[in-house]
């Protein structure tokens, strides 16, 4: 699509209440920060897709962390993409990459639909990893993959790990501001609160909340042009809606020459030896950001 008016405030999520009802959630729009996550590689469309998708959905779920750390979501299968993954740091990083066969991707985008997780991951499962840091456990929750979405692998896993009723909705495509197209993605997260003594039922409240969220288009969540603020009273100005501070999102890989060096001198000299090109250097290539680190076999003899 081709916008000529002002963009809106972009790479953020922005948490949300319902006025005097048991619902809550998340409402997340990409712009640079997933462009330069996608434009990192050629990836085809589809495959595009899929991890701008994998993108909003950790943001949407990372940036409800509570401690310093990083969420991992994954998705690996049999299909023609055999693995996606995004980083979110909670200081709202983030980054990731795909992994597929181009020819297997090309076969199964033909048609007029376009491929979904399922048919591109094929059977496989569906991973959420909370990285505490160093001194802490890991937690993982993982499903298999069942949905044709990855919304739907969300909130298969929020039904099946955390038992908390979530409804999701990914959005990704791409937009012309004036500088060429480019790759936009946005989500939206609700989730019911349980009931208890002081809130009382919570069923009712959830059922017209799930009603308002069904008539959200995949255009409203990618538009540059609708503020996060403006999406949400479109949905929920019946009941109201009390928006809170968004926290910023931003493309980060924690790649550098320093780290690349010290993976390499855990190799022995004979498979560093291996790894020299012709130029005498060794190059290593980021997976995720696509950079390329040079690195001179003879200033690493020393740290071997």
């Amino acid at each position: 699509m081709s916008i000529d008016t002002t963009a809106a405030p972009d790479d953020l999520v922005a948490p949300f209440q319902i006025e005097g009802e048991p619902v809550r959630g998340r409402l997340a729009r990409l712009g640079a920060a997933v462009d330069e996550i996608l434009a990192a590689h050629d990836y085809p469309e589809a495959v595009a897709n899929l991890l701008g998708e994998a993108c909003a959905l950790a943001a949407l779920v990372g940036s409800n962390l509570k401690f310093d750390g990083r969420l991992i979501v994954q998705a690996q299968g049999d299909g023609p993409v055999r693995y996606v993954v995004v980083d979110y740091d909670t200081d709202g990083a983030l980054r990731g990459y795909c992994r597929y066969d181009p020819d297997a991707v090309a076969k199964a985008a033909q048609g007029f639909v376009r491929p979904g997780a399922k048919t591109l991951l094929g059977e496989g499962v569906f991973i959420m990893t909370v990285d505490q840091g160093a001194d802490m456990d890991r937690y993982q929750g993982i499903t298999t993959i069942e949905g044709e979405t990855l919304a739907l692998c969300a909130e298969q896993y929020f039904a099946q790990s955390e038992q908390t009723p979530t409804r999701v909705r990914l959005a990704v495509g791409q937009a012309d501001l004036g500088d060429g197209l480019r790759w936009r993605a946005g989500g939206m997260l609700i989730q019911n609160i349980a009931e208890d003594e002081n809130r009382g039922p919570t069923a009712e409240a959830w059922v017209r909340t799930q009603a308002f969220f069904e008539t959200i288009g995949e255009d409203e969540l990618i538009d540059p042009t609708i503020s996060a603020e403006t999406l949400l009273f479109r949905l929920f100005h019946e009941d109201g809606v009390r928006v809170f501070e968004a926290k910023p999102l931003k493309a980060f890989c924690r790649c550098s020459q320093d780290r690349i060096e010290s993976v390499l001198t855990s190799f022995s000299p004979e498979e560093r030896a291996e790894m020299v090109e012709d130029d005498g250097l060794i190059k290593v290539t980021c997976e995720y950001c696509s950079s390329t680190y040079s690195v001179d076999p003879a200033d690493l003899k020393a740290e071997a």
